[in-house]
């Protein structure tokens, strides 16, 4: 079933109605693309390992260190999913994959609608910390904790366990949020001439019509993503190229 709808400048989306079954087919598509170029999975992914080491060696323990980094990173992650994107939308069109081109496109996107993006996930990731303070104080601001890694204890008493099932209630609503308004914007804003809050709204419809698709989509991105942080990051090499590909073949049988 193909739904239309009007964007833009005169730019019909139609949105494609999708079946659990496509989660698969795209999840085949993203290690086949990753397979077949893994040079470029492997770069673009190092930006998000660096990025993960950066903020526990360097940011821990150092408020302007870590201030820089979880700013910085936000913004910089998109461009990184874009290289993916163009990775596999070139391979889609049968065009040639090589360094120059793959980045020169990457590099184009800073004077695109992609940093608005990034500046957007920047906001909201401020928000959740706020937010997660905010709810942290709440429940324990009272408790003698003079360092969390020495006093695990507290949050076994029933303020810490309901901070705790608040702040990943709280958390995951915020993360499919997040979710529904960058996972199609992204591969959008890199493929069609579209504005910001334009691809933005088109993501979060295409979430609308697909919903429970959508959110199992979501539920395997973070369970393959915490299972990936688990040997030092390290997993997120392949994990994280998979997923980018797939993104863009979600993307794509999303809307025509």
């Amino acid at each position: 079933m193909v739904q239309s709808d009007i964007i833009g400048a005169g730019d019909a989306i139609r949105f494609r109605k999708l079946a659990l079954a496509d989660i698969a087919e795209i999840l085949r598509a993203g290690l086949r693309d990753f397979r077949r170029a893994p040079q470029f999975g492997l770069f673009f992914s190092a930006v998000y390992v660096v990025g993960g080491f950066v903020l526990i060696w360097f940011g821990a323990g150092h408020v302007s260190w870590t201030l820089a980094t979880s700013l910085g990173f936000p913004l910089v992650a998109p461009f990184a999913a874009a290289g993916l994107y163009e990775v596999s939308r070139r391979m889609e069109a049968g065009q040639a994959l090589e360094w120059r081109g793959v980045l020169g496109i990457v590099w184009h996107e800073r004077t695109r609608q992609l940093p608005w993006l990034g500046a957007i996930i920047v906001i909201y990731f401020l928000f959740w910390t706020f937010l997660a303070h905010m709810i942290f104080a709440l429940f324990m601001g009272l408790s003698t904790m003079t360092n969390v890694s020495q006093s695990l204890e507290a949050f076994l008493t029933p303020n810490g366990l309901m901070m705790i099932a608040v702040e990943l209630g709280i958390g995951a609503v915020l993360a499919f949020l997040l979710f529904a308004i960058t996972v199609v914007s992204l591969p959008l804003v890199l493929d069609r001439e579209v504005d910001f809050v334009t691809a933005m709204l088109t993501s979060v419809r295409a979430v609308r019509e697909n919903l429970m698709v959508m959110l199992v989509w979501a539920m395997v991105i973070a369970v393959l993503s915490f299972l990936a942080l688990l040997p030092w990051f390290l997993g997120l090499m392949v994990v994280l190229p998979i997923l980018g590909h797939a993104t863009w073949h979600l993307y794509r049988r999303a809307l025509v």
